[in-house]
Formats: C-alpha cells, structure tokens, sequence
C-alpha cells in the first residue's frame, strides 16, 4: 500500500494516473533508459539496482518508471514526497525494509534536508533498501555531493511528438471503454502533443479537460478552438527557478551568437510567456551585444542599453516588442568576439604574471616634482598630424597578444578601423581571421 492506492476508491482518479503503465515493457518514450540490454534493465535481472537519481522535466515519467520497477522486482513500493517528509518516515522505512524488500521512492529529493539526506545516505551505503529519487533540477547542482556519488543518475528526456501522440491515443482508447467517444483529427491529436511541451501529464489533463462534461452526449468533436481554450492559460514548461530557466536563457543566447533571427524569437517568446521579468532578459542582451557582436557594431549596445531603459519605463506588455527589437539587432548584427577574447586573455595574463611597472613617460605628470622623478618622455598623440606616435604603453607585452581583430569581409566598424590603422602604423593587425 502507498499513498496512491490508499485514496477512496469512489474518487474519480485524474486520466494521468489511471493510464500509468505498470511495467517498464508499457513505457512510452524513454527507450534508451527502459530499452532490452539497458544498464537500468541489467540491474533489475540482477536484483542489484541499489540507488538511482531520476532526473528530468516534469511529466516525463519518472514516477511511473520507478513503480514499474518496484512492480518488476515485486518489492514493496514506498512514496515519499520530499516537501512533507520527516526524518522518522525514513527510519520507518529503513525498519521495515530490514523485514523485507522495499523500494523506497523519494519525490523532489534535492528539497531533503541535510539531516534528511544523511540518513538516506546511511540506507544507500548499508544497502539496506533499494532507494529512487526524483528530481526536476539538475542533481549536481542541488543534491548532496556524498548522495551523488553513491547513486547512478540516470537523465530522462522530454517525450517527443511522436511519443507524446501515443500517450494521447491510448487516453482516448480508455476514455471510449468508460463511455466517452472522442473524434479528433490527426493535425489536432499532434497539435496537443507539441503544445504540452513533451510533459505526458500535461497532454492527458488537457485531453480530460476537452472531454469532461461530455458523458453521455454522443462522440465529442476536437476542434482547432477548444484546443486554444484550454492552453490559452497554461504555463509553458519553465521554472523561473529551476535548471528549465537556464537552459531557456541560454538557448536565448545562443541564438543571438549564432544569428538565428526566428529562434532568437521563439525563445525570447517563451522567456516572455513564462512572466520572465523583462529587466533580466534586456540585461542578457546589454551583455551579449558586447560579447558577441562587440566592435563589428557599436550600435547594438546602444540599442540595448535604450531597450533596458525602456522597460524599465514600460513593462509588459509592451515591453516585449522593445526587448525584440534589441534581441534582433543583436541577432542580425555581424558578430565579433574580440571584446570578451582580449578582456579574458589581459585579465589571465594579470593573474598569472608579475605586475608591469608603468613606463615613466605614461606615470602621472600634473604635479609639482614630476619631472624630478623622471615622469617625462610622452609624446602626444594629437601633436602628430596621423593622430599617432610610436611609444611604448605595455613594455613586454606584444602587438596581437590580447586583442585580435575579428573582422571579417563585411564593412563593420572593427574591419574599418584594421585599415585605418593599418595604414597609419605601417603595420598589419593581428587578426583572427585572415580575409
């Protein structure tokens, strides 16, 4: 008995639960987890699963794999839901799993604890119970490292479209036996799929909610219009919180460095969906048209520095069009890393080596006794009719050393100034690339 089969049984139980498959063999989706042959699969024939972190999104199925294995190795299956969970509920456990065999399921296990996970710690080192825990945020950020290290992580992936559509199918095989005959197309069934963002809960709920209140009233059509009523509201598949935040922002950014105009929308769009605080968002895009498009446009700071000020003044939802605007210049901009290239190879050299002394013609010169101390020597630049002079500024440190020009064929700003400067000086700039 667990939590899930001591509810009434006169209580209409959620179309999630009653459909969860009850052997690995009934799994949808996760098949290079449940597949024949597996690492998962060798340790339940060798009755030797010891401890295992499930990790992944919600709704994916990390509940239902880790009963289905209780089911295969026919242990007792105890649930504990870490928000709730005393320490005296893992003793309990561990007391009855030295009578016999239990699996012991702990849900949301990076929210144990530290005396909580010092005692699962002690049942995974005595072995004294098989022990499963799940987990939405990356465990090697927000699990004990000693719990870590004496448990296999296994990652599971959101479902695909694919899966997700048989999920769906096999809702409404079992909604037709109880009475309740559904009529849906494929180009909907799919639509349902893909909008539930891989989280198979989310696909069955949204199919019972299309379905409630229909009993008895003849086939229920799915149409285009009942399926945007029921998503209108939902939340995309994002913790604000969580290791989903992260990969959201970065997708963000990479599809800015990488000049996708239509991603850098889409993901800007969930950031913007998901009630990301458009403050955050237009601070990425400051950073990134320094770090990624930097001196091939100058521009593009200024136009995210103007957005951030803008939303500061505006919020949403207006917002989102300043914070578009911002993210495509970046997005459309040509690109040069040679600002965060050469701030990160002085500050290494920094690190790592004796300080300079400053020459002293470039020491302080605006005092009296200056000049007694040798504080003499600079030549000024603008007396010079190129606008330049020949002096040292970093003795020992080399043309090229830190800062390597990124310009390409186009006529930016950097590719502009590399001819400038290479006709004043005589002398060719260091580039990253020859063009």
């Amino acid at each position: 008995m667990d939590l899930f089969d001591a509810s009434p049984s006169d209580k209409r139980r959620p179309l999630a639960d009653v459909l969860r498959p009850r052997s690995l063999d009934d799994v949808i989706g996760q098949q290079a987890l449940v597949a024949p042959g597996s690492l998962l699969r060798r340790r339940i024939a060798a009755n030797a699963l010891g401890s295992l972190l499930l990790y992944g999104p919600p709704g994916i199925g990390k509940t239902t794999i880790a009963r289905a294995i209780g089911a295969t190795m026919g242990k007792e299956f105890r649930v504990l839901h870490a928000a709730g969970v005393k320490v005296s509920d893992i003793r309990r456990i561990a007391d009855e799993a030295r009578m016999h065999p239990v699996l012991m399921f702990v849900d949301e296990v990076h929210r144990l604890s530290a005396t909580q996970a010092d005692d699962l710690l002690t049942i995974c080192e005595e072995g004294t119970a098989d022990f499963i825990g799940a987990t939405t945020e990356n465990p090697y950020h927000s699990i004990p490292k000693a719990l870590i290290s004496r448990s296999q992580v296994l990652k599971l992936e959101p479902l695909t479209p694919e899966d997700m559509a048989n999920v769906l199918r096999r809702g409404i095989a079992y909604l037709a036996e109880t009475g309740i005959e559904i009529v849906i197309g494929e180009e909907q069934l799919l639509r349902i799929a893909g909008r539930s963002g891989g989280d198979a809960r989310r696909a069955l709920v949204t199919l019972e909610s299309l379905a409630v209140g229909h009993e008895g009233e003849g086939p229920v059509t799915i149409t285009d219009d009942m399926i945007d009523e029921v998503f209108q509201a939902a939340a995309v598949n994002f913790d604000r919180s969580g290791d989903q935040h992260y990969d959201v922002i970065s997708a963000f950014i990479k599809s800015m460095r990488g000049s996708d105009a239509d991603a850098t929308l889409y993901w800007l769009a969930v950031l913007v969906h998901a009630g990301e605080d458009p403050r955050f968002i237009a601070r990425r895009i400051m950073i990134h048209a320094s770090e990624d498009v930097g001196l091939a446009d100058n521009t593009a700071l200024q136009t995210a520095v103007a957005a951030a000020e803008a939303v500061e003044r505006i919020g949403y939802p207006e917002a989102q069009i300043i914070l578009a605007h911002a993210a495509l210049h970046v997005a459309r901009a040509p690109k040069s890393a040679s600002s965060v290239r050469g701030i990160g190879a002085a500050l290494s050299y920094v690190r790592s080596q004796p300080q300079i002394a400053v020459p002293l013609h470039l020491r302080d010169g605006h005092y009296a006794g200056a000049k007694a101390l040798g504080h003499e020597g600079y030549r000024y630049p603008h007396n010079d009719p190129r606008g330049w002079v020949d002096q040292t500024y970093a003795p020992g440190i080399a043309a090229g050393q830190f800062y390597q020009s990124d310009a390409r064929a186009a006529g930016t700003f950097e590719k502009r100034s590399d001819e400038f400067w290479d006709q004043v000086t005589g002398r060719k700039t260091t580039r990253t690339f020859e063009t």
